[in-house]
Protein backbone atom coordinates (compact mmCIF):
# COMPACT_ATOMS: atom_id res chain seq x y z
CA UNK A 1 0.00 0.00 0.00
CA UNK A 2 1.12 3.47 -0.77
CA UNK A 3 0.19 6.65 1.05
CA UNK A 4 -0.99 9.68 -0.84
CA UNK A 5 -1.93 13.14 0.26
CA UNK A 6 -5.36 14.41 -0.54
CA UNK A 7 -5.32 18.03 -1.66
CA UNK A 8 -9.02 18.56 -2.39
CA UNK A 9 -9.78 21.04 0.38
CA UNK A 10 -13.18 22.36 -0.76
CA UNK A 11 -15.45 22.63 2.25
CA UNK A 12 -18.88 21.21 2.83
CA UNK A 13 -21.63 23.64 3.75
CA UNK A 14 -24.10 23.04 6.56
CA UNK A 15 -27.34 24.99 6.13
CA UNK A 16 -29.79 25.35 9.02
CA UNK A 17 -33.23 26.55 7.97
CA UNK A 18 -34.84 28.41 10.92
CA UNK A 19 -33.02 26.59 13.74
CA UNK A 20 -34.75 26.98 17.10
CA UNK A 21 -32.50 25.53 19.80
CA UNK A 22 -29.21 27.33 20.52
CA UNK A 23 -27.46 24.29 21.95
CA UNK A 24 -28.17 22.27 18.82
CA UNK A 25 -26.75 25.05 16.67
CA UNK A 26 -23.76 25.19 19.04
CA UNK A 27 -23.12 21.45 18.65
CA UNK A 28 -23.44 21.80 14.87
CA UNK A 29 -21.06 24.75 14.92
CA UNK A 30 -18.55 22.55 16.75
CA UNK A 31 -18.89 19.93 14.00
CA UNK A 32 -18.25 22.69 11.46
CA UNK A 33 -15.23 23.80 13.49
CA UNK A 34 -13.58 20.36 13.59
CA UNK A 35 -14.29 19.61 9.92
CA UNK A 36 -13.63 23.00 8.35
CA UNK A 37 -17.22 23.26 7.14
CA UNK A 38 -19.07 26.53 6.65
CA UNK A 39 -22.26 27.14 8.63
CA UNK A 40 -25.18 28.92 6.93
CA UNK A 41 -28.08 30.15 9.10
CA UNK A 42 -31.39 31.06 7.49
CA UNK A 43 -33.64 33.26 9.63
CA UNK A 44 -35.73 33.30 11.65
CA UNK A 45 -33.51 31.95 14.43
CA UNK A 46 -34.92 30.86 17.77
CA UNK A 47 -32.05 32.54 19.62
CA UNK A 48 -29.64 35.46 19.50
CA UNK A 49 -26.09 35.47 18.13
CA UNK A 50 -24.80 38.42 20.10
CA UNK A 51 -21.52 38.03 22.00
CA UNK A 52 -23.21 37.66 25.40
CA UNK A 53 -25.51 34.87 24.17
CA UNK A 54 -22.63 33.03 22.49
CA UNK A 55 -20.51 33.24 25.65
CA UNK A 56 -23.40 31.95 27.78
CA UNK A 57 -23.78 28.96 25.46
CA UNK A 58 -20.04 28.18 25.74
CA UNK A 59 -19.37 28.85 22.07
CA UNK A 60 -15.85 30.15 22.54
CA UNK A 61 -14.84 28.69 19.17
CA UNK A 62 -17.60 30.61 17.26
CA UNK A 63 -15.09 33.22 16.06
CA UNK A 64 -13.05 30.44 14.44
CA UNK A 65 -15.79 29.15 12.14
CA UNK A 66 -17.17 30.67 8.98
CA UNK A 67 -20.82 31.62 9.48
CA UNK A 68 -23.17 33.24 6.98
CA UNK A 69 -26.63 34.54 7.85
CA UNK A 70 -29.56 35.08 5.51
CA UNK A 71 -32.92 36.77 6.01
CA UNK A 72 -34.69 34.01 4.07
CA UNK A 73 -34.15 31.19 1.57
CA UNK A 74 -34.35 33.54 -1.41
CA UNK A 75 -31.41 35.54 -0.08
CA UNK A 76 -29.52 32.29 0.55
CA UNK A 77 -30.05 31.25 -3.08
CA UNK A 78 -29.11 34.66 -4.45
CA UNK A 79 -25.82 34.60 -2.55
CA UNK A 80 -25.12 30.94 -3.43
CA UNK A 81 -26.51 30.67 -6.98
CA UNK A 82 -24.56 27.53 -7.89
CA UNK A 83 -25.25 25.68 -4.65
CA UNK A 84 -25.69 21.94 -5.07
CA UNK A 85 -28.24 21.15 -2.37
CA UNK A 86 -29.13 18.03 -0.43
CA UNK A 87 -32.18 18.41 1.80
CA UNK A 88 -32.30 16.16 4.84
CA UNK A 89 -35.75 15.08 5.97
CA UNK A 90 -37.00 12.40 8.32
CA UNK A 91 -39.13 10.17 6.15
CA UNK A 92 -38.66 11.28 2.55
CA UNK A 93 -36.12 10.83 -0.23
CA UNK A 94 -33.37 8.27 -0.64
CA UNK A 95 -31.21 6.86 2.12
CA UNK A 96 -28.39 9.28 2.95
CA UNK A 97 -25.61 6.82 2.06
CA UNK A 98 -27.03 6.31 -1.45
CA UNK A 99 -26.48 9.97 -2.39
CA UNK A 100 -23.19 10.94 -4.02
CA UNK A 101 -21.76 13.96 -2.24
CA UNK A 102 -19.15 16.27 -3.73
CA UNK A 103 -16.89 18.73 -1.98
CA UNK A 104 -18.66 22.07 -1.80
CA UNK A 105 -22.16 20.58 -1.49
CA UNK A 106 -24.75 22.29 0.72
CA UNK A 107 -26.44 20.00 3.25
CA UNK A 108 -29.75 21.58 4.28
CA UNK A 109 -31.51 20.80 7.57
CA UNK A 110 -34.85 22.09 8.84
CA UNK A 111 -35.86 23.34 12.25
CA UNK A 112 -36.09 20.99 15.21
CA UNK A 113 -39.89 21.09 15.50
CA UNK A 114 -41.06 21.79 11.94
CA UNK A 115 -38.42 20.31 9.66
CA UNK A 116 -38.20 21.80 6.19
CA UNK A 117 -41.21 23.58 4.69
CA UNK A 118 -43.24 21.60 2.14
CA UNK A 119 -42.68 24.20 -0.61
CA UNK A 120 -38.92 23.71 -0.28
CA UNK A 121 -39.16 19.92 -0.39
CA UNK A 122 -41.43 20.15 -3.45
CA UNK A 123 -38.93 22.41 -5.21
CA UNK A 124 -36.01 20.02 -4.55
CA UNK A 125 -37.85 16.69 -4.41
CA UNK A 126 -35.03 14.94 -6.28
CA UNK A 127 -32.42 16.17 -3.75
CA UNK A 128 -33.94 14.82 -0.51
CA UNK A 129 -32.07 12.31 1.64
CA UNK A 130 -33.06 10.66 4.91
CA UNK A 131 -31.52 8.70 7.75
CA UNK A 132 -33.36 5.39 8.19
CA UNK A 133 -34.80 4.92 11.67
CA UNK A 134 -37.64 3.16 13.44
CA UNK A 135 -41.00 4.87 13.22
CA UNK A 136 -41.39 5.85 16.86
CA UNK A 137 -42.94 9.25 16.24
CA UNK A 138 -39.66 10.95 17.13
CA UNK A 139 -36.52 11.54 15.15
CA UNK A 140 -32.86 11.96 15.95
CA UNK A 141 -31.54 15.19 17.41
CA UNK A 142 -30.69 17.76 14.73
CA UNK A 143 -27.01 17.91 15.66
CA UNK A 144 -26.75 14.10 15.47
CA UNK A 145 -28.33 14.16 11.99
CA UNK A 146 -25.86 16.80 10.82
CA UNK A 147 -22.97 14.67 12.11
CA UNK A 148 -24.20 11.54 10.34
CA UNK A 149 -24.69 13.23 6.97
CA UNK A 150 -21.55 15.40 7.18
CA UNK A 151 -19.27 12.49 8.01
CA UNK A 152 -20.78 10.33 5.27
CA UNK A 153 -20.07 13.15 2.81
CA UNK A 154 -16.51 13.43 4.17
CA UNK A 155 -16.04 9.64 3.98
CA UNK A 156 -17.18 9.54 0.36
CA UNK A 157 -14.58 12.22 -0.38
CA UNK A 158 -11.81 10.37 1.48
CA UNK A 159 -11.86 12.97 4.28
CA UNK A 160 -9.99 15.34 1.95
CA UNK A 161 -11.52 18.39 3.62
CA UNK A 162 -9.72 17.41 6.80
CA UNK A 163 -6.33 17.30 5.06
CA UNK A 164 -5.62 13.82 6.39
CA UNK A 165 -3.39 11.18 4.88
CA UNK A 166 -5.23 8.60 2.87
CA UNK A 167 -3.91 5.05 2.52
CA UNK A 168 -4.56 3.43 -0.84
Amino acid sequence: MQDKFCYNMSMFNIVLFAPEIPHNTGAIARSCFVTGSKLHLIHPLGFHLDEKSLARAGLDYWKHIEVAEYLDFDEFLSKNPNARLFLVETRAGIKYHEAKYHAGDFLVFGSETKGLPPWLMDKYADRIVNIPMKDTGRSLNLSVCVGIILFEALRQNEFCQLGVRIEK
